[in-house]
């Protein structure tokens, strides 16, 4: 239906698929809340802070902004699509605090005419828009306030037949549409500054029910100043005997939201009551607060996560390219192998991808590189149940049963085998989903919906179509075997495979020990890493000898190949992880751990003769005056009209930059000119405006960032020619000696911190939870601790192996393998509780023929475990090597952004393989038979 309802709109398939900020561009930022003496920082506290910072960065309610709480005194605000620039503009609004103020709306009975007129005949032409009116003294008295949102506008705001309005026509831009937009505006009266009334004073907002009506209503409560200066104001504007009430204008940032009939003296409590509904009271108090908190909110985030969007579209394309050829690979392996029962399982893999889609667009989910990685993940684990199936069903013929009878029995007897594996796999989606970040809740929501689907598909549409194609004539079920019957003594190889596990933890964790912090990335550790590009290709080795003379021992290089690139020893784009991070130490510094990186960066590559940083250099034309004609109606001339008598330049770059970027850097510009201790231009982004020329951006629509290599850029007349070329002789400058990073990410050290406690609890109670089930399930607590100890074997072999294959990062050899310089990070967390859920998938079923082979036996012998491992052989070897397939190819094309979770999961399915049948098994006779003199007694009594 979700597909559906969009192409009947006429949208695309793609506008249905909510991204991550990894896959579409954008930036993740946590902000640590600071509660001022004596204010206790409570759940109330937080909600408010929430939507305060929600009205201010997202007005209108229709940007796919995501604020939220994370912890007891965090704010989580992710911002999709944008370029790394942009988001300067919601950092400063995030950190800002709002204008709230109350005023009194002008009214045609109760004021005077004579200013009613002057506030009618001020300018609102596109040129010259004027609002205020002053006195002799330059004091404002009266002003005109454009409504919050015309299509959102309360009933209220509709009902003031008697208040000053007017309307102005204003052009604005959509997408690169040119359109009339009329605004409406009421005339207010405006006390002077000191009796104001503002947000500053105001406690708090609520919503109630008025007692005599019934009604819901919004409070609201003042401190002692506030309750002072708002009865002043309202027992002035109280309405006299057979008039009707004065209206209290609520204005939030310069625009008025609502505007409420006066009936009563307000002191320090008062009251908003209407025809309100549930979202309007919701809406009115969020305005409220929003400007009522004092928000006590650091400047720096603690976190902050930027990708560009071009880096996002080139992950986004490896992830699905790896989707699809690991999907095709499955498909000719089934199709070969299992014949018609491979077809069948294929239409379930159809079936599976499409509902889970469907399910992820139907609850707007949001699609991460984890969440694709979930996606490819589920294609292998999908297939796992209708091996388990195919391979029953196999048995079943082999015993001279007839096809129904088969499929009968195959069904049920996998079904308890297929319920445990998946159920204990859920059970670490659920804990990722409460731990994890955004992307990695990405993953465990599609693992989550994938597992749950595909146990629908492989056993109730799989079985259909069996039956269907059974009563319609089949007969019988042709399949490959690549492994016979066979009779293998595994726990006779027991002590030979104990100590090769032995080995391989000990120098694994003697490697791991030797990395130190090393091992953990800076989600763990705290830090800064950063994307930059290289003019030409250069090896990995040459770019860290490089960037050593600034750094030190605290950093990393890792190469990135982007799609369309060749492959080679070389590249051009490189990411760089060090510790620099903003502490509580250098909180105060001028340069954030970002600019610090940024110089050191810089200045590493500026000796140096054949590797050359790619920087963005500018030229522009000498300013001229920009006038508009008189006679031209023309769009363009009315978005332009308000720069009629100021400088026009055109600037041109040597490489495409976002629109964003420039006006940002022009803001930075305008507002670093000074007069005297104060910036002459207060709000720089009101005196010049940018306008792409030349570049991609030209035909860029709806959330496509806009990039240009030609702009103009235009200045108001109150800015003078001479600081206009002050301003772009900056830009230009700043532009010669900063890169600009395709991706940034900084963690604070208190966050890392927590974040390292979050992982080691969520594997810690992931396998509390799974011997819990086990023992629940098989009765007997020595089968959960004897598959735990196959988890903590293969978590443990893991580990050393990314520690171990680390060293040889910018070898020969690790290029040839693809190996980086594995750091532990949250996604690899995923693919550490996956690798549990996989070799858990492989244990049970181990397990489950133990105990179908064993019976009542109180004895659990050596030939009973030899038998079991001999008879799921097969089902094993098959599904461990169609995962394998896809965690591969996930791993060679899936892209560098799950190249440490792709080689985890490749590992992890092997050593998951190797444990179930080496360690799990012989760990379980010994715990089930520990108390008899020894295991070859067993053998022999059996």
């Amino acid at each position: 239906m979700p597909f559906a309802v969009r192409l009947m709109d006429g949208e695309s398939l793609g506008e249905g698929i909510r991204l991550g900020i990894d896959l579409a561009g954008g930036t993740n930022m946590v902000f640590q809340v600071k509660p001022e003496e004596g204010k206790e920082l409570t759940d109330e506290v937080m909600d408010k802070m929430v939507g305060a910072i929600a009205k201010r960065i997202n007005p209108s309610g229709t940007s796919e902004i995501t604020v939220r709480q994370v912890g007891r005194d965090r704010l989580e605000v992710i911002v999709p699509g944008e370029d790394p620039q942009t988001v300067n503009d919601i950092k400063r609004r995030i950190v800002a605090l709002g204008s709230l103020e109350f005023f009194i709306t002008v009214d045609r009975r109760y004021d005077d005419a004579s200013m009613i007129r002057d506030a009618m005949a001020l300018p609102t032409s596109e040129k010259r828009l004027v609002r205020t009116l002053t006195d002799d003294r330059k004091q404002v008295y009266a002003m005109w306030l454009p409504v919050y949102d015309k299509e959102k506008s309360r009933t209220d705001l509709k009902r003031m037949g008697n208040t000053v309005s007017r309307q102005v026509d204003r052009i604005r831009v959509v997408d690169g549409v040119s359109e009339r937009q009329t605004v409406d505006e009421y005339l207010v009266l405006v006390d002077p500054p000191e009796e104001q009334v503002t947000g500053k004073y105001l406690k708090r907002a609520g919503s109630g029910i008025d007692g005599q009506t019934g009604e819901q209503m919004v409070t609201f409560a003042f401190n002692a100043r506030g309750a002072f200066l708002f009865s002043r104001l309202t027992s002035r504007f109280q309405p006299k005997p057979g008039r009707d009430n004065r209206h209290l204008a609520i204005c939030l940032d310069g625009s008025l939201y609502s505007a409420p009939s006066l009936n009563a003296v307000i002191s320090d409590r008062g009251q908003i009551t209407g025809d309100f509904s549930p979202q309007e009271i919701k809406d009115l108090t969020g305005v409220l607060n929003a400007g009522a908190l004092e928000v006590p909110i650091n400047r720096k985030p603690l976190s902050e996560a930027t990708i560009d969007p071009t880096l996002g579209e080139d992950v986004r394309q490896k992830g699905v390219r790896a989707i699809f050829i690991a999907g095709g690979a499955v498909v000719v392996f089934m199709l070969f192998y299992y014949q018609f029962a491979g077809t069948v399982a294929i239409l379930c893999l159809v079936l599976n991808l499409l509902l889970v889609l469907t399910i992820m667009m139907g609850i707007n989910a949001t699609f991460t590189l984890p969440g694709l990685a979930g996606l490819v993940l589920t294609i292998g684990m999908a297939v796992d149940a209708n091996v388990l199936i195919f391979e029953r069903m196999r048995e079943e013929l082999q015993r001279g049963s007839s096809l129904r009878m088969a499929i009968q029995n195959g069904f049920e007897k996998a079904l308890t085998t297929i319920v445990d594996a998946n159920v204990t796999t859920l059970i670490t989606a659920v804990i990722l989903f409460m731990i994890g970040t955004d992307q990695v809740k990405g993953f465990a929501v599609s693992l989550f919906i994938g597992i749950v689907v595909s146990m629908f598909t492989a056993l109730y549409v799989g079985r259909v179509i069996f039956d269907v194609a059974e009563r319609r004539g089949r007969k019988t079920l042709n399949m490959l075997s690549i492994v016979g019957n066979t009779n293998i003594d595994f726990l006779g190889k027991r002590h030979i495979c104990g100590f090769i596990s032995a080995t391989m933890i000990v120098v694994g964790l003697m490697a791991f020990a030797a990395r130190g912090d090393a091992n953990y990335d800076i989600d763990f550790t705290g830090g800064t890493m950063v994307t930059f590009q290289l003019t030409e290709p250069a090896e990995t080795s040459a770019v860290q000898a490089a960037l050593a003379k600034k750094f030190e021992s605290n950093f990393t290089v890792e190469r990135l190949t982007l799609a369309g690139e060749t492959e080679g020893t070389g590249s051009r784009h490189f990411r760089l992880r060090t510790t620099e991070s903003d502490t509580e130490e250098n909180e105060s510094a001028a340069n954030s751990a970002e600019e610090r990186v940024r110089e050191k960066v810089n200045e590493a590559f500026a000796d140096e003769p054949s590797m050359h940083l790619l920087m963005v250099t500018m030229d522009y034309s000498a300013p001229e005056e920009f006038k508009v004609a008189e006679d031209d109606k023309s769009a363009a001339a009315l978005i332009n009209a308000r720069f009629s008598g100021g400088q026009v330049s055109q600037v041109k770059l040597s490489s495409e930059v976002a629109i964003g970027t420039i006006r940002d850097m022009v803001a930075a510009a305008v507002g670093s000119i000074r007069s005297g201790d104060a910036a002459r231009y207060g709000e720089p982004e009101t005196f010049f405006g940018v306008e792409g020329t030349e570049g991609s951006g030209l035909g860029a629509t709806g959330q496509q960032v806009q990039k240009f290599n030609a702009v103009t850029v235009r200045t108001t007349p109150e800015m003078s020619v001479e600081d206009f070329q002050a301003a772009l002789a900056s830009m230009k400058q700043t532009l010669d000696s900063s890169p600009l990073f395709d991706e940034v990410n900084t963690f604070a050290s208190a966050v890392a911190g927590e974040m390292k406690t979050s992982a080691v609890m969520a594997i810690v109670i992931s396998l509390l939870a799974i011997v819990a089930y086990i023992w629940f399930r098989f009765q007997k607590i020595t089968f959960g601790l004897a598959a735990v100890a196959a988890l903590v074997h293969d978590v443990l072999i893991v580990l050393g192996l990314m520690a171990l294959t680390s060293w040889l990062n910018g070898t020969p050899v690790g290029d040839a393998l693809l190996l980086n310089d594995f750091r532990i990070n949250l996604p690899m967390v995923a693919a550490f509780l996956t690798i549990v859920g996989y070799s858990l998938n492989d244990t049970i079923v181990v397990f489950d023929r133990i105990r179908e082979v064993r019976g009542k036996n109180p004895q659990l012998t050596a030939e009973i475990v030899n038998a079991s491992l001999n008879q799921t052989l097969s089902r094993t070897l098959l599904t461990s090597l169609t995962t394998f397939i896809v965690v591969v190819i996930l791993y060679w094309i899936g892209g560098e952004g799950i190249h440490g979770f792709a080689f985890c999961l490749s590992a992890g399915v092997f050593v998951g393989t190797y444990s179930s049948i080496y360690v799990a098994s012989p760990i379980l006779v010994w715990l089930m038979n520990r108390n008899n003199e020894s295991p070859r007694a067993v053998s022999k009594s059996a």
